[in-house]
């Protein structure tokens, strides 16, 4: 039989930025895709909530009955670009059990889920591909479950959500603060109309959970990951980091950690942190996105590009759904989940970090000794410390901001000295608490 008698059968769930440049793509460039898949792929049906004459389609072509079209005959991919988690999971999960292979984008649906959907897809002997949940156009997933496959992966971190990281470019570049700053990115249409996903760290949380779980062969979900946001960064951080040699990023960080005893685990964290303008991941402004590998083998990979939006997003979709078309023409089957590891995930108190923390202090004698102290009673080690008069609208001296910043220390032995140096009648508030990453000190 020719391939031209074996068509893919493609079902998209989804009609918005993404699926409409898959359709695109899929339309405009059938005869190469034919080409690379080695046989015809077949657009079969989009599944949409309203079916209507004005969405740039043949209206034949648009369904609202999920159900109907994941279960059709013809169809032999179905990728997921609805989100949120559900209707996605029900949807997906009918799909796998159905033997058809499946291609999602949805980061907050794999960050919880990703078990179930990967013991489906193994039940079913077909395919689950999500390149497209994190970092957008940027190829980490693959990366990691194959060309490291062989490797031992230590680190990965990056910048994995363009909003936050627009917003905290112009917060560095302009002197805006924080309500500008959001303005800013909605006006432009980087942030959502209510942005909290992004600025609260669950967007990339989510990310940071999918890709602990690849690199260290351990199921890792949203709720295993700390998170920060960045709506308590301040202009003056970003002075202060300035005058340090840093700059302000959210960064999602996984690591795999080594205990004195010699028991590895896993560190799954989301905050905003200093980082060293000579760290690579300090260069990436805008709406971009980078993320850092470092393996035993390879040392440190660097991975950058556009991390959101309609065309980029919808290449890594592309990439999936023609590797997952392959397999159905060759016979085979990409790689499934590893969860050899089983690695336990590391409270955050445990974390050592190098700390950044800004407090408003009283302006007279034997204040920064008392500082000092609380630091020291808790053997959080002082490597820097700046001192700055404050003055009032009439020019009058109002007191002194103090910025610490620390050796490396846990985040229990932090938190204890924040608490009790907010309790010390010198200190009139702190102002920020933040981490700073990308040094060896």
């Amino acid at each position: 039989m020719s391939t031209e008698d074996k068509p893919i059968g493609v079902a998209v769930l989804g009609f918005g930025n993404v699926g409409s440049q898959v359709v695109r793509i899929i339309e405009e460039s059938a005869q190469d895709l034919a080409a690379r898949i080695g046989a015809p792929m077949v657009l079969r049906g989009i599944g949409v909530r309203r079916v209507a004459d004005d969405r740039g389609v043949p209206v034949d072509m648009l369904t609202d009955n999920i159900d109907e079209l994941v279960s059709r005959d013809d169809v032999d991919i179905v990728v997921e670009l609805m989100g949120p988690v559900e209707p996605a999971r029900k949807a997906i999960l009918s799909a796998l059990e159905q033997g058809k292979s499946v291609v999602t984008a949805n980061k907050a649906l794999m960050a919880v889920s990703t078990g179930e959907l990967a013991q489906a897809a193994e039940h079913a002997h077909v395919d689950l591909y999500f390149e497209a949940a994190v970092a957008g156009a940027i190829p980490v997933i693959r990366p990691l479950t194959q060309s490291l496959a062989g490797d031992t992966v230590i680190r990965v971190a990056g910048i994995v959500n363009g909003t936050t990281n627009y917003i905290l470019s112009e917060m560095d570049s302009t002197g805006a603060d924080y309500t500008s700053a959001l303005a800013d990115a909605s006006a432009l249409g980087y942030a959502e109309a209510d942005p909290t996903a992004d600025v609260e760290g669950y967007d990339a949380a989510a990310k940071a959970a999918i890709l602990a779980s690849i690199a260290f062969h351990t199921r890792v979900t949203a709720d295993d990951v700390y998170r920060e946001g960045i709506t308590k960064v301040t202009s003056a951080d970003f002075v202060s980091a300035r005058a340090l040699g840093c700059t302000i990023k959210l960064l999602a960080i996984c690591e795999r950690l080594t205990t004195d005893e010699g028991q590895q685990r896993v560190s799954a964290r989301v905050y905003p942190a200093l980082v060293p303008l000579t760290h690579p991941l300090a260069s990436v402004n805008g709406a971009f996105n980078a993320v850092v590998v470092e393996a035993e083998a390879a040392g440190r990979l660097m991975f950058y590009g556009q991390g959101a939006g309609g065309a980029p997003t919808a290449s890594a979709v592309m990439g999936d759904l023609v590797m997952a078309a392959r397999n159905r023409v060759q016979g085979g089957r990409g790689p499934r989940e590893s969860k050899y590891a089983k690695l336990p995930i590391s409270p955050i108190g445990f974390i050592p970090t190098r700390y950044y923390v800004s407090m408003n202090v009283a302006d007279r004698p034997g204040v920064l000794s008392s500082v000092a102290a609380e630091f020291g009673k808790r053997e959080v080690s002082i490597a820097e410390v700046r001192q700055e008069g404050m003055v009032d609208q009439e020019g009058q001296r109002c007191g002194a901001r103090i910025v610490v910043v620390t050796h490396q220390a846990t985040d229990a032995a932090l938190s204890e000295t924040v608490e009790a140096l907010d309790d010390l009648d010198a200190v009139e508030g702190i102002n920020s608490v933040l981490r700073l990453e990308g040094t060896t000190e």
